[in-house]
């Protein structure tokens, strides 16, 4: 396997144009056979970019954590091509901001009345901020210019909220919406697959860390029952979002001091994260217990 995963054809700008030409295929095609008349037309377009998007985003943001968790040939792959798969998913991407744009300029009164939200808006703005920043400082100029531990900060938290943003794309569609389809909730559990490897690998290296120093100590076994309590609890939570969905928001909106942030920051009051919160606590005690 090692073998095949080194051949030219998978790795670096082959593999980015393995991926991005038949993404680009499949958007032409559509194109082709889609009604672009109208805005509503043009928001399936929209949908479809992103369905080709997504995956690339979260094996992108796990892909350290795979060869963390599981070292071997594939692993090293991944994090190998890493920066091409990251600029395969902005190249769908913008797919998606062709499409955006053309929704906004020519079907403005669609946009406006049926798909604007201040909110949704700012999320979208910042997402691709922070994409073209990523995608200009992928290269040795721009990664040079930034330096190494701001070239860092930016990268992992422009990942980091990229991925949030798909996430919530899907909780929303799963916790929220009537009519979930069967691709929302793969890219739901495969978002949260991918968090939950980045979580993982971080405990790893942690424990590892600690064992390393010298400064850990006996198993705690009631703190370890408890931190696998907390983690399970974290996972109901992330599966049966409708069940307390109405009852955090009666929780966590309409205060005065909330009006600003509901109005305008990204993620506000940060729902289809309370699971993860608590599951990382789990986790953090589970660590805790072995250390």
């Amino acid at each position: 396997m090692e073998e095949f995963l080194k051949k030219k054809a998978i790795n670096q700008w082959k593999l980015f144009w393995l991926i991005s030409g038949p993404i680009s295929v499949v958007m032409i095609i559509a194109m082709v056979g889609a009604d672009l008349s109208s805005g509503s037309g043009v928001s399936p377009m929209i949908q479809l970019s992103v369905r080709c998007a997504v995956p690339l985003l979260y094996i992108t943001f796990a892909a350290s954590a795979i060869q963390t968790l599981f070292p071997g040939p594939f692993g090293r792959w991944i994090l190998r091509n890493r920066k091409y798969l990251g600029l395969t998913f902005a190249a769908a991407m913008a797919w998606q901001g062709f499409f955006i744009l053309w929704m906004v300029i020519i079907y403005s009164d669609y946009y406006i009345n049926e798909v604007y939200v201040m909110r949704d808006a700012i999320e979208g703005v910042t997402g691709y901020i922070f994409l073209i920043a990523m995608v200009l400082t992928s290269f040795q100029p721009g990664r040079k210019l930034l330096g190494p531990k701001k070239w860092r900060l930016l990268h992992l938290s422009g990942i980091y909220f990229l991925w949030a943003y798909a996430f919530s794309v899907y909780w929303w569609a799963l916790f929220y919406y009537s009519n979930p389809l069967p691709i929302d909730y793969i890219f739901y559990w495969t978002g949260f697959l991918a968090w939950s490897f980045r979580a993982a690998a971080w405990n790893k290296k942690r424990r590892k860390k600690a064992e390393k120093s010298g400064s850990s100590g006996g198993a705690q076994p009631v703190l370890q029952l408890l931190g696998v309590a907390v983690a399970a609890f974290g996972m109901l939570v992330a599966t049966f979002g409708t069940t307390w969905r109405m009852t955090a928001q009666e929780f966590l909106y309409g205060y005065s001091f909330t009006r600003v942030p509901e109005l305008f920051l990204p993620y506000w009051p940060f729902e289809p994260y309370l699971p993860l919160l608590v599951i990382a606590l789990g986790a953090a005690m589970l660590t805790k217990a072995r250390a």
